[in-house]
C-alpha cells in the first residue's frame, strides 16, 4: 500500500497589498519590466538552470514568456500584458509600468481601497473621453495619402526594441519595409466585403539588414539542383500549380489517413504503393501542372519521373506556408492520395524566379493577379538580432493593420502621459464639484486620487530615460522633454519631436508640484506639407485599450482582500 501524506491546509495572505514579502515581489518585478521600456531600455537575457536556449530581450511578451512568475498577484499583471500585447501588438510594459504605479501611488496618498478604485475609473472615463475628442492636443489624425506618418508610426515601434542593434539608417530601412508590406496586403478596387492578405516573413542570418527586401507573392526555400537557367519554364505565364499536404514518401505509416491497397499473395507493397505515386505523377504531367509541391516528403522516383517531365517539384514546404501557398495560387490542398485530380483543386501561379539571400536559395512566386500575400525577407547578423527584429516587424504590421480602423495616432515620446496628465489635473481642480457628489468622496480624496493618477501617467514618461537625464515638462503644451547629464538648457525638440524649445517659456521637473494650466493643442500640425510633424507616434487603438487594462488592473490589485493558495 502505498504511503499516504497529510493534507497540508490552504495559504491565506490578508491584505496582499500590505504584505512586505508580496511589496518586495511586486517591486522587483516593477523594475523588471520598467527598466525595458522604450528605445533605450535594458535588454534582459533569461537562462534556464535545467537547460534550454538563452533569451536577450527587452520585448514584455517575450520577456514574460520566459520568465514564469510564480506568485497569483504577478500571474495576473503578466497575464493582461500578454493579453494586451496578442490583442494589439503593443503596449505591452505600458500596462504593467502604469498598473504598477497606480497601486503605489494609491498607497502613498493613504486613500481607501474603494476610494482610490473609484477615482481611477471615473479618471479613466475623463482620458479616454477626451482622446476621442476631434479637439484632442495629443492625437494625430493619419493621412493614407502620404506614407510619412506610416512610416514614423512603424519606426516608433522598431526603434522600441534595442535588442534589435540597429542603426539608425537600418532603422528606416526596415520602418520603410514594414509600410510597404502592410500596404502590399491591403486589396485594391475590390467590390464587397474586403478582408485583408497576410504577410510571411523569412529569416535570414548573416546578410546586413541593408539586404532585407520585401516582395509581392511568396519566396519559398528550394533545394541547390533548382538552377534559373535549367530546363524549368520560369518565365512562362501562367503556371498550374498542384499543391499536396499528405506524405508522398510512399511510406504508410507515414500518412495520417488510412490508405487502402489492394494487393495480391506475393506481391511487395511498397512496390504497390509507389507503382499508385506514378500513376499520379502521369496525370499531372497529362493536366500540364508545372509546380509540384508537397507539404511533406515527395518519394525520389516520383519526384525523378516529375523533373524528367520539366515539373519543378518542391517538397517539405512546411505547414506554416500551406496556407498562404495556397491563397496566392487558388490552388485545394490535397489531403489523400489520390491517382484523379479534380480540376478545381488546381491552382495557378503568375510566374517564378530565384531569389538569393546569403547562403540560402528561395523560389518567388508571383500571384496570377493582385497578389494580397507578400513575403518580407529580414537579414542580420546573428541568430538574437534576427529574433527579435522578427518580433519588432511582426508588432508593426499588426499596429499599421489596426490603423485602419482607427485612422489616428497617439504623440510618443512620453508626451501623450505629461500632456494627458496636465489635462486631468486641470479637469481635476475645475470639475471636482460634480466628481465628489458622483463618487462619494471628499474634495480632499479627490484632489489626492487625482494628484495620484497624473503622477502615475507622467512615470510612464520618467520610465523612457535609463541614461542619467532629467526628465521635465513644460506648461505651455504638456509635453514631456529630457535635459542630459550636465546639460543646463532643455533639448532643442520634445520627446515626440513636434514642439521647438523656442515655443516655450516655461518648464518643470516632472512630477514635482505646478499650478495646474490648460495644456495648448496648437502645436498640432494642421497641414503635413507646410508643418513640422512628429518623430515619435503610438498607436491610438493600443495605447487607449492599454490605458483601460492598466486602470482596471490596478484597479482588480487593489480589491483583491485574500489570497488562498492550495499547497498540495
Amino acid at each position: 500500500m502505498a504511503r499516504l501524506s497529510k493534507k497540508l491546509p490552504a495559504v491565506c495572505t490578508d491584505l496582499p497589498l500590505e504584505n512586505p514579502a508580496v511589496s518586495q515581489k511586486l517591486h522587483v518585478f516593477k523594475r523588471l519590466l520598467t527598466s525595458c521600456f522604450g528605445p533605450n531600455g535594458k535588454l534582459k537575457q533569461v537562462h534556464n538552470n535545467i537547460g534550454g536556449p538563452s533569451v536577450t530581450t527587452s520585448t514584455s511578451q517575450v520577456l514574460l514568456r520566459a520568465v514564469s512568475p510564480s506568485h497569483p498577484l504577478l500571474k495576473l499583471v503578466s497575464a493582461s500584458v500578454l493579453n494586451q500585447v496578442s490583442r494589439f501588438g503593443d503596449c505591452g510594459l505600458f500596462v504593467a509600468i502604469l498598473c504598477f504605479a497606480l497601486v503605489d501611488q494609491a498607497k502613498i496618498s493613504g486613500l481607501r481601497a474603494n476610494v482610490s478604485i473609484g477615482i481611477n475609473a471615473y479618471l479613466l472615463d475623463v482620458c479616454t473621453a477626451y482622446l476621442r475628442r476631434e479637439a484632442c492636443g495629443c492625437k494625430v489624425t493619419l493621412d493614407f495619402g502620404s506614407c510619412e506618418n506610416l512610416i514614423t508610426l512603424a519606426r516608433s515601434v522598431i526603434s522600441s526594441k534595442p535588442a534589435c542593434m540597429l542603426t539608425a539608417q537600418e532603422t528606416t530601412h526596415i520602418s520603410v519595409l514594414a509600410v510597404r508590406a502592410f500596404l502590399l496586403t491591403v486589396p485594391c478596387d475590390t467590390p464587397g466585403d474586403v478582408s485583408l492578405g497576410r504577410t510571411v516573413t523569412v529569416s535570414v542570418e548573416g546578410p546586413p539588414v541593408a539586404e532585407s527586401a520585401v516582395f509581392p507573392g511568396l519566396l519559398v526555400e528550394v533545394p541547390a539542383h533548382v538552377k534559373p537557367d535549367g530546363k524549368h519554364h520560369f518565365h512562362s505565364r501562367p503556371l498550374k500549380v498542384v499543391l499536396f499536404t499528405v506524405s508522398l514518401s510512399g511510406d504508410l505509416f507515414g500518412m495520417d489517413e488510412a490508405v487502402e491497397v489492394e494487393v495480391h499473395q506475393g506481391v511487395d507493397i511498397e512496390s504497390e504503393v509507389l507503382d499508385r505515386l506514378l500513376v499520379l505523377g502521369r496525370r499531372v504531367v497529362e493536366d500540364q501542372v508545372k509546380l509540384f509541391v508537397c507539404q511533406r516528403v515527395v518519394h525520389p522516383v516520383l519526384q525523378q519521373y516529375l523533373e524528367q517531365h520539366d515539373v519543378l517539384v518542391i517538397e517539405r514546404l512546411g505547414a506554416a506556408l500551406v496556407e498562404p501557398l495556397a491563397a496566392l495560387t487558388g490552388s485545394q490542398p490535397l489531403a489523400s492520395l489520390v491517382t484523379t485530380i479534380p480540376p478545381e483543386a488546381y491552382g495557378h501561379a503568375g510566374g517564378l524566379d530565384i531569389k538569393h539571400f546569403g547562403s540560402k536559395r528561395m523560389l518567388h512566386l508571383d500571384a496570377p493577379g493582385d497578389a494580397v500575400i507578400c513575403t518580407v525577407a529580414l537579414c542580420h547578423r546573428n541568430e538574437t538580432m534576427l529574433s527579435e527584429l522578427k518580433v519588432a516587424c511582426q508588432k508593426a504590421e499588426h499596429v499599421l493593420r489596426l490603423t485602419l480602423r482607427e485612422p489616428s495616432a497617439l504623440l510618443g515620446g512620453g508626451c501623450t502621459e505629461t500632456h494627458l496628465a496636465a489635462y486631468v489635473r486641470h479637469k481635476g481642480i475645475n470639475g471636482a464639484a460634480e466628481a465628489t457628489s458622483l463618487l462619494g468622496c471628499s474634495p480632499t480624496e479627490y484632489q489626492l486620487g487625482v494628484e495620484a493618477f497624473c503622477r502615475s501617467l507622467c512615470s510612464v514618461a520618467r520610465a523612457l530615460e535609463h541614461d542619467g537625464g532629467t526628465p521635465l515638462v513644460d506648461l505651455t503644451h504638456g509635453h514631456h522633454w529630457t535635459q542630459a547629464q550636465e546639460e543646463t538648457d532643455p533639448p532643442p525638440r520634445c520627446g515626440c519631436g513636434l514642439v521647438r524649445s523656442t515655443a516655450v517659456e516655461r518648464w518643470t521637473f516632472l512630477n514635482t508640484e505646478y499650478a495646474e494650466f490648460c495644456p495648448a493643442t496648437s502645436a498640432l500640425p494642421k497641414d503635413s506639407s507646410t508643418t513640422p510633424q512628429p518623430s515619435v507616434l503610438d498607436c491610438f487603438a493600443a495605447k487607449v485599450n492599454a490605458l483601460q487594462v492598466a486602470v482596471e488592473t490596478a484597479n482588480l490589485l487593489q480589491d483583491i482582500r485574500y489570497i488562498i493558495q492550495d499547497g498540495n
